[in-house]
């Protein structure tokens, strides 16, 4: 008995290692849509690979047109697009990219999406509104998605909404060597909220720097207000991290508190620029030094302004997307979350 339940163990492990082989022996394939394409340039430069052709555009009533010109029967398919704004235009690119590759028999599909769009209305909090995160997450798999790949999350509780798997990187590696080359003396990283806590601990850490975070109370989904300050920021320097920046009201009107508080140079380093309305605006008439982002997103040359240093996340993007098809480990692309 003994030895045939050896027999069967050694089978199984032979069997695995023979599904292993013939998965790292798919051909990789890279497919996106309309959302970024100078970012799936980037990263297609990374792997030494050309983007699979495919017609995204629209028929002349408005529907979204969809064809993949190149062969992906059987291939390991990579679907990169942020769903940014406009937000229901690239969703619905995304998910009809999806839905084509499974009908192409592609041997798996992870969706790529640096930046996840709705993720902010991940839990209700008031009477009668819905769950978006968790909505487009059913809207995802039910297209066909195998795996997603994202970067920086909203809140890491939307991982819990999927039930196939997901990886979850960081871009702090990225932002911060940025901050590490300039040296800023007197530093203290501020967290605009509660909720930016674990992420400005990150940085607090990495950059050997204190700890402060605003106390804020948001009167309307665009008005925040400063109420008071956790910490000392009096004649120090101050980096500002959060995970995305919208219309910029949270951020300048904490901008304007800490001023107040006696604070010197503030910079803000933020993941995701949506930059949407008066953002742009707000921005140049502020007291912020830099605004340094990542280009999760795409910003349109008409918001392209000095006080914006823009960063590159395809080498990160493209070492994920690289181990995901080599069935190697994702998990020390984020470790520097793990504090």
């Amino acid at each position: 008995m003994a030895t045939a339940a050896l027999l069967q163990k050694q089978k199984r492990k032979s069997m695995k290692k023979r599904n292993q082989s013939k998965q790292n022996n798919r051909e990789i394939s890279i497919l996106a849509g309309n959302s970024n394409p100078v970012l799936t340039n980037a990263i297609c430069a990374h792997l030494g690979v050309s983007a699979d052709k495919a017609i995204v555009d629209r028929f002349p009533g408005g529907e979204i047109r969809v064809q993949i010109q190149d062969n992906i029967r059987g291939k390991d398919v990579f679907i990169i697009q942020s769903t940014s704004t406009p937000p229901n235009d690239n969703l619905m690119e995304l998910l009809i990219l999806i839905d084509a590759a499974r009908r192409a028999s592609a041997s798996r599909i992870t969706a790529v999406l640096p930046f996840y769009g709705y993720a902010r209305q991940d839990r209700k909090d008031k009477p009668r509104v819905p769950i978006t995160a968790k909505l487009v997450a059913n809207l995802l798999v039910s297209a066909g998605a195998s795996r997603i790949l994202t970067l920086d999350l909203h809140a890491g509780q939307i991982q819990g909404f999927f039930d196939i798997p997901v990886d979850h990187l960081y871009s702090i590696n990225v932002l911060v060597k940025y901050f590490i080359k300039k040296r800023i003396k007197d530093l203290v990283i501020v967290s605009p909220d509660v909720g930016g806590l674990k992420l400005a601990r990150a940085y607090s850490k990495i950059l050997d720097a204190p700890l402060a975070i605003v106390d804020k109370r948001r009167e309307s989904s665009t008005q925040t207000k400063v109420m008071s300050l956790i910490g000392d920021v009096k004649d120090r320097n101050v980096i500002i991290v959060d995970d995305l920046i919208s219309t910029g009201s949270s951020l300048f009107e904490a901008v304007r508190g800490l001023k107040q508080f006696g604070a010197l140079d503030i910079y803000a380093c933020i993941v995701h620029p949506v930059l949407a309305g008066p953002a742009v605006e707000r921005l140049k008439n502020s007291e912020l030094r830099e605004l340094v982002v990542s280009d999760s997103i795409s910003i349109p040359k008409e918001k392209q302004i000095d006080k914006i240093k823009v960063l590159s996340v395809a080498p990160l993007l493209s070492e994920a997307i690289r181990r995901i098809h080599y069935s190697e480990s994702v998990s020390t692309l984020f470790k520097e979350m793990w504090v």
